[in-house]
Parts: C-alpha cells; sequence; structure tokens
C-alpha cells in the first residue's frame, strides 16, 4: 500500500489527503514533521518538504502538485485535472495562485514565530500584500460561478479550499471572508464534502 507522509495541519498534505480521497485511492497516512527532532523526512526527501508519497516499490514522489499529478494519472477515474488543454492550464493556473498564497502565509507564520526582536515587518507585509492580491484574484476569477475553474469540482478547488482553510487556522486575522464572500461560499460549499471533512486541520 501507498504511504503518505506529511502532517494534518499542512496545507499541502491536506491536498494529497484530498485527492486520495476524491479518487478513492488507498494510502496509509503517517504522521512525521520535518520539524521534528527524530523526523524521517529528509530520508524521503532530500529537501525535507511534506508531503512525501512513498509508493508500493519504495519510489518516492515529493512537492503536492507532481503527488497529485501522479495520483490522477494512476488511477484515470474522477479526473481532477482536465486532459484538455486549455481547461488543465486554468486549473493548473488556479492551483498555482492558492499555493503561491499558500506559501506566503506559511512565510508570515515562520517569521512570527522567531524572537520579536528579529521579526520583519518589511518581510512579513510583503507576503501579506501577496496574500491580498492573491485572494483578490482568486474572488475575481470565480466570480459568481459554483466552481473555481469550469462546471465540475478539480483541483482548482482542492488548492483554493486547502489555501483558505489554512489561512483560517494560522492567520485568523486576514478578513477574506468579509471582503471576498464568494470565497466564503466556496469554502463553505467544499466543507460539505467528506473530503474536506476528513481532512479538517487540527
Amino acid at each position: 500500500m501507498m504511504k503518505l507522509i506529511g502532517t494534518a495541519t499542512s496545507p499541502y498534505t491536506r491536498k494529497v489527503r484530498i485527492a486520495l480521497a476524491e479518487k478513492r485511492m488507498e494510502c496509509e497516512f503517517i504522521v512525521d514533521s520535518p520539524n521534528a527532532e527524530n523526523s524521517a523526512v529528509s530520508k524521503f526527501n532530500p529537501l525535507g518538504k511534506i508531503p512525501v508519497l512513498v509508493l508500493d516499490d519504495e519510489q518516492t514522489i515529493f512537492d503536492s502538485r507532481v503527488i497529485v499529478e501522479y495520483l490522477d494519472n494512476a488511477s484515470p477515474g474522477n479526473r481532477l485535472i482536465p486532459e484538455e488543454k486549455r481547461p488543465r492550464i486554468q486549473v493548473r493556473r488556479w492551483e498555482a495562485i492558492a499555493d503561491g498564497c499558500t506559501d506566503a502565509a506559511v512565510a508570515i507564520v515562520m517569521e512570527k514565530r522567531r524572537p520579536a526582536a528579529q521579526q520583519s515587518t518589511e518581510w512579513i507585509s510583503r507576503q501579506q500584500g501577496k496574500i491580498d492580491r492573491a485572494l483578490q484574484a482568486m474572488a475575481d476569477d470565480l466570480a459568481a460561478r459554483s466552481w473555481c475553474a469550469g462546471e465540475f469540482f478539480s483541483l482548482a478547488d482542492i488548492a483554493a479550499g486547502c489555501c483558505l482553510g489554512f489561512l483560517e487556522l494560522r492567520l485568523p486575522d486576514v478578513p477574506w471572508r468579509r471582503a471576498h464572500p464568494n470565497l466564503t461560499r466556496l469554502v463553505e460549499k467544499l466543507a460539505q464534502r467528506q473530503s474536506f471533512k476528513d481532512t479538517v486541520p487540527a
């Protein structure tokens, strides 16, 4: 059986866990944080980052984008990434902006864990600007549609949902719900899916 190494609070790990659930693929979830003293993550990923997917033959795949693409191709039913070129690029564009927004949020969280005297307000402000612009772009692109890209649930929705969930968990002061009611509607709809219910970060 495949194994997924990550943490319950990692938005990138959550993205893969949701993809696995939506694809109905069996996979053992192994909790391991790269920051833990006895972490084995670096043995599976030389970059020491999660998530890592360990295949049946012990081959490893890392980076959530690469893992999800592998899973989507390994089980062709219930596609999360469209095969047609233009819709595919739309979905990957959504994933890129959602992941980029998450990257900026992670950067702020890590900076704020440093001693107060060592924190850079300029760095935090720069990352916050990325978040604000990404949220506006996502809201503008979603507009009044039901799903992020096209007429169906896709990886775009998974990436956006994980991004917004992480903001809610780690940066609750960012007022994205009030500023972007259409993103709020999207998140509330995604929260009804079993894959999202089962992976709520805690």
